[in-house]
């Protein structure tokens, strides 16, 4: 099982919760990554505060920048 920093309110640091998290297959496209380095930046802080709404709304994995290994592909990916 993986983990993974979850957001599921606006707030201060106090809304982040470390929880258990399945990644599940990689879809059409998609690929699943092991991420060996991950980068947080002010939008993630922006995002949790509420200053920007996030992208794909609420629960937010926050982390927009990482680096790591491929460990599966999607159909459609070389």
């Amino acid at each position: 099982m993986s983990k993974a920093i979850r957001i599921h309110a606006n707030g201060g640091p106090e809304v982040l919760t470390y929880e258990d998290t399945d990644p599940g297959q990689p879809g059409s496209g998609q690929i699943l990554i092991k991420h060996t380095a991950i980068g947080l930046n002010f939008i993630d802080v922006y995002h949790r505060s509420g200053l920007y709404p996030p992208p794909g709304g609420f629960p937010l994995i926050p982390g927009s920048e990482a680096a790591g290994v491929v460990l599966e592909v999607g159909q459609g990916v070389d």
